[in-house]
C-alpha cells in the first residue's frame, strides 16, 4: 500500500525527470492533483489505488460546483489519467480508473487579435531615440514578425541570432528546436537595438539574453506584459492585451493573407495542427462581421 502523498511526490518528480514538461504546466498539474489530494484525504481514501471511477467522477463534480471552469477541469482530469497510468505502469495499481471519463465540454475562447492598423500603430508607438525605445521597438517588431511565444522570446539569446540570413533559433515546449524566419523590418528594428541600444542596458553583465532590462538582466514574462500593456495603451488601443496578442495577431494575419495552415503551423511550433486551426475560426468570424457590415441583404 502507497499513501497519496509518496504516489505524488514519485509522479511529480516522473514529470520533472521522464517527460521534460515546462515549469507552466507543471505548476498546474501540482495544483490540480493538490485538491486531489485533499480530496482523497476528506474521503477517507488513503491509497490511490483504490480509486475508482466514480469518485474521480465526484471529484470532477465538486470542482464544477466551485466554479472553476470547464477548461480547467478538463486540465485537471489530464493530470489524474497521467497520475493513475503512471500507478498502472509502475505496478502500483490494476489499472487506469480515469481512462474513460470524458472531458468536460468546453467552447475554445477564440484568442484576441489586433487589426493590422492597431499593429501598425503599436510597433510605432516606441518611436523615440531612448535605450528602452530601441529596445521594445524590436520586440514588438521580432514578435510579429516570428510569432514566437512570449517565454521564447525572452529566451532568445544572442547565440541564437543569425541576422544575416533572416532566421533565428527558437526553443519551444519541451525545448523543442525550431528555425524561425524574421522579416526585414525586425532585422533592421534588432540591429538598431544591438547596437545602439543593447551596451549601454548590458553595462557590467553578461547575460546572454537578447533583451534587457534597466539593471542588465534578462526580461521576465512580466516584466514584457506591463511594457506590452504600457505601449498599447500609449498608442490608444484599448483592447485587452496579452503577452500572447501579438502572436494571436502574426497566426490570424498571415492565414487572412493567404498563408497555408501547416506553415503556419510550424512558424508557431504547434505539435499538433488543430491547435493551429483556431486561428482559422478567428479568419472565418472576421469575414462574418465584414458581411454583416457591408452585405446589402445580411
Amino acid at each position: 500500500m502507497m499513501d497519496t502523498d509518496t504516489t505524488l511526490d514519485l509522479f511529480l518528480n516522473y514529470l520533472v525527470v521522464e517527460r521534460g514538461l515546462s515549469r507552466n504546466t507543471l505548476d498546474a498539474y501540482g495544483r490540480d492533483l493538490s485538491r486531489y489530494a485533499e480530496f482523497l484525504t476528506n474521503a477517507k481514501i488513503a491509497d490511490p489505488a483504490l480509486v475508482g471511477s466514480v469518485d474521480i467522477l465526484t471529484f470532477l463534480t465538486g470542482l464544477k460546483q466551485t466554479g472553476l471552469s470547464a477548461r480547467s477541469r478538463a486540465r485537471a482530469l489530464v493530470a489524474l489519467r497521467m497520475f493513475h497510468k503512471f500507478l498502472h505502469s509502475e505496478g502500483f495499481a490494476s489499472g487506469n480508473p480515469a481512462d474513460r471519463i470524458e472531458a468536460p465540454k468546453s467552447l475554445k475562447k477564440l484568442p484576441d487579435t489586433l487589426s493590422t492598423q492597431e499593429v501598425v500603430r503599436l510597433l510605432e508607438e516606441p518611436s523615440g531615440t531612448e535605450n528602452l525605445d530601441y529596445r521594445d521597438r524590436a520586440m514588438f517588431e521580432m514578435l510579429y514578425a516570428t510569432g514566437l511565444r512570449v517565454s521564447e522570446l525572452i529566451g532568445v539569446k544572442l547565440s541564437d541570432l543569425q541576422l544575416d540570413v533572416g532566421y533565428l533559433l527558437a526553443f519551444g515546449k519541451r525545448s523543442k528546436q525550431r528555425i524561425v524566419p524574421i522579416g526585414e523590418e525586425a532585422v533592421s528594428a534588432l540591429r538598431d537595438y544591438l547596437k545602439l541600444a543593447r551596451p549601454f542596458l548590458q553595462k557590467e553583465n553578461v547575460a546572454p539574453q537578447v533583451f534587457l532590462n534597466r539593471s542588465g538582466l534578462g526580461l521576465t514574462r512580466q516584466g514584457f506584459w506591463k511594457i506590452i500593456k504600457r505601449r498599447a495603451r500609449q498608442a490608444g488601443i484599448n483592447k485587452n492585451i496579452t503577452p500572447h496578442t501579438l502572436r494571436h495577431s502574426f497566426a490570424t494575419h498571415l492565414l487572412d493573407n493567404g498563408a497555408d495552415l501547416r506553415s503556419v503551423q510550424m512558424m508557431l511550433g504547434h505539435a499538433d495542427i488543430s491547435t493551429t486551426q483556431i486561428y482559422t475560426h478567428v479568419t472565418r468570424e472576421r469575414l462574418k462581421k465584414i458581411h454583416n457590415l457591408h452585405h446589402p441583404r445580411s
